[in-house]
């Protein structure tokens, strides 16, 4: 179970999906938007306003992120909706039938675990947690194991009051087909992109969020040669008005909308601008892909950013405009940029799929039958 569509909670439920399905073809698998499900206009609205809020006023999702004041004072509503949703989900679990539920969000999480409670449910609950400072929406004690991206973050999770025996810290999951060989020569030639440049590869998620703008700008300032790939997501109207302004661009330079071959773009790159998502964060790290961190959201974002520098794996830009002088000191440090490659080698954790779908194909096999015929 997952929120958002374009997410990367979304995407944390696929890669788990396909990593399943290596193990066990076999397995049955529903993957759902559980808000949609619940609260279909609900969902519409709220996700509106969550982008809306991120993109015009991030200091107010800042304020509400994993707020002690606002996590009690929203208590007894969030109880309430789970209350609401229990005999939804009752009626989707008596028809699908599920050994193990899994959700990659603290939404859908807070809903099976108050319905486990209502209907005193011995269902299996997998909690997945795709960024690196866990919030206090997540804590319940019906929740069964908490899959973590770190230990630091286990050990949060566990002074949160979370059992240490249910903190299991396998990483953030991603494709599990990312880890797949490529030969950077032959992508680049595919590419029709230059093999003896450096190749800098520019995203903002799935969402194409951030000053991918400025950024392209500031980036025609540097004088040393270098070609760059930037993709833009579902965001059109950022892919139309680079389009435009790429016309006059002196580098050499590939624009993409939503792209499903990230692993071949950050396998022949050599430097990330990006926003520090969980997913795509996750799946640098696995490609030991140097990251130069721009404007990243309050609260989860930022989190991120902070345990990705305090691991030596990123470095974080606060004057976009001046990025070009950053990029230019990486490319003619290739001591530096060793040292943040070794770094991420340090904290990756490139088989997460695969081992959460392994604890969870586990779970299953040794649970009761929960809805006997």
């Amino acid at each position: 179970m997952y929120i958002s569509e374009v997410s990367g909670h979304h995407s944390a439920t696929l890669a788990i999906e396909k990593a399943i399905k290596l193990l066990s073809p076999d397995t049955e698998i529903l993957n759902i938007n559980a808000f949609k499900y619940t609260n279909p206009i609900s969902e519409k609205i709220v996700n509106g306003l969550y982008m809306g809020v991120i993109k015009s006023t991030p200091l107010i999702w800042d304020y509400l992120y994993d707020n002690p004041s606002v996590v009690n004072k929203i208590d007894k509503i969030k109880e309430a909706i789970h209350k609401f949703n229990s005999p939804k989900l009752k009626n989707l679990f008596d028809r699908f039938k599920p050994d193990v539920v899994a959700c990659s969000q603290a939404f859908p999480c807070g809903m099976v675990a108050d319905f486990k409670k209502t209907y005193n449910s011995p269902l299996p609950l997998v909690a997945v947690l795709t960024d690196y400072v866990p919030h206090s929406y997540w804590v319940y004690d019906r929740v069964d194991y908490y899959i973590t991206p770190s230990e630091e973050v286990s050990r949060r999770l566990i002074e949160k009051g979370v059992s240490a025996d249910k903190a299991k810290s396998l990483g953030i999951p991603f494709d599990p087909g990312f880890n797949k060989p490529i030969v950077k020569e032959e992508i680049l030639q595919k590419l029709k992109l230059k093999t003896d440049l450096p190749t800098i590869l520019i995203m903002g998620g799935g969402q194409g969020l951030g000053p991918i703008k400025t950024i392209v700008k500031s980036l025609r300032k540097i004088k040393k040669d270098f070609q760059q790939i930037i993709v833009c997501g579902i965001n059109n109207k950022l892919y139309n008005s680079l389009n435009r302004m790429l016309k006059k661009h002196p580098k050499r330079t590939l624009l993409f909308r939503y792209v499903d071959n990230i692993n071949e773009l950050m396998g022949i790159s050599d430097l990330i601008i990006t926003k520090p998502g969980g997913v795509t964060t996750a799946e640098a790290l696995a490609k030991k892909l140097p990251m130069i961190i721009v404007r990243p959201i309050p609260g989860q974002e930022s989190n991120n950013t902070n345990y990705l520098i305090a691991k030596g794996a990123a470095v974080k830009i606060d004057k976009i405009k001046d990025i070009d002088v950053v990029v230019l000191g990486l490319l003619n440090d290739k001591n530096k940029l060793e040292c943040l490659r070794q770094s991420a080698g340090l904290v990756n954790k490139p088989n997460a799929s695969l081992d959460i779908a392994k604890l969870i194909l586990d779970l299953s096999n040794n649970c009761v039958q929960l809805y006997p015929l």
